[in-house]
């Protein structure tokens, strides 16, 4: 077996024991006076709340040294989806829920993960009940993005991309690659592309993460005038985590991504064992495959 076998293996490994053998801390019915409700009745006069959350986090260190800075602080977690239910009246739970999500992982990066339930026992159902709930998991993915340009700037082009991308707070740029310069693909006549691939952590769904990148491509002037045409910027999601999604406005592993030297060159570079989960390859791997068919 290859080293990059041997390389992509064990990362595999680690990805499914991450995922399965976590930490957490739980927080268990957290009780929150507050007023969301669809009914004017429940906005004036509130009822009790019930959160529970789990966060996947790695608490190896806190339980070797005793030390709190090593762990996240659940009373400060307390106290942060307590002013969340608060300081804000939702007409659904699930926003509730949503907006809690949201504050623990953007408060602490060290969490992975997060499992939000929201009870509301004194929801207005004319029956017997115990309780409402929603239940909604969210975390942070890593996702690779391809970024090209082949007007204007180009290298401004492409930092107004990974500038606009660090300035969101659900986005972090943890990895940029350097810019090639490559030959236009299509039948199109047009100048070179400065090509090149970012990592990134994000709290998005893809679908969300699709909207802020279109907006990006616009803020840059982007026109979508020629099917591979000239543009000032194209961002494109390659990857996110292992999923595989085929969406009419999404697909994700990108559906060219395998036969496209100037993407998987730049994300070789900074990502070298990222898995292809429909070519069950590294993108190395992918890259040597390329390199060979044309050889």
């Amino acid at each position: 077996m290859r080293d990059n076998d041997v390389m992509a293996l064990a990362m595999e490994y680690k990805t499914e024991k991450d995922r399965n053998y976590m930490d957490k801390i739980w927080i268990k019915d957290l009780e929150i006076f507050a007023y969301h409700g669809v009914l004017a009745e429940e906005k004036r006069n509130g009822q009790n709340f019930y959160v529970t959350v789990s966060m996947d986090v790695d608490l190896h260190a806190a339980g070797m040294t005793d030390d709190l800075d090593k762990t996240v602080n659940y009373a400060e977690v307390c106290e942060r989806i307590r002013r969340t239910m608060q300081e804000e009246s939702y007409d659904l739970i699930e926003a509730a829920a949503e907006n809690v999500a949201d504050a623990i992982l953007l408060a602490y990066p060290q969490i992975k993960m997060v499992h939000v339930i929201v009870s509301k026992p004194s929801a207005p159902i004319p029956m017997d009940f115990d309780t409402v709930c929603v239940d909604i998991t969210r975390g942070r993915h890593i996702a690779y993005l391809g970024i090209g340009s082949n007007l204007g700037d180009k290298e401004a082009y492409l930092d107004y991309a990974v500038d606009q991308l660090n300035k969101d707070e659900y986005i972090q740029v943890t990895k940029v690659s350097s810019y090639i310069i490559t030959e236009p693909y299509g039948d199109v006549e047009q100048d070179d592309f400065l090509n090149g691939c970012l990592e990134i952590e994000t709290i998005y769904s893809p679908q969300d993460l699709l909207a802020v990148i279109n907006d990006i491509e616009q803020g840059a002037g982007r026109k979508r005038l020629i099917h591979w045409g000239p543009r000032t910027l194209d961002i494109d999601i390659l990857l996110y985590d292992r999923e595989m999604i085929m969406e009419e406005n999404l697909k994700v592993p990108h559906v060219e991504m395998a036969k496209r030297a100037f993407v998987l060159e730049p994300l070789a570079e900074i990502a070298p064992y990222a898995y292809h989960p429909g070519y069950h390859k590294t993108i190395i791997e992918l890259l040597e495959a390329l390199q060979n068919k044309k050889d």
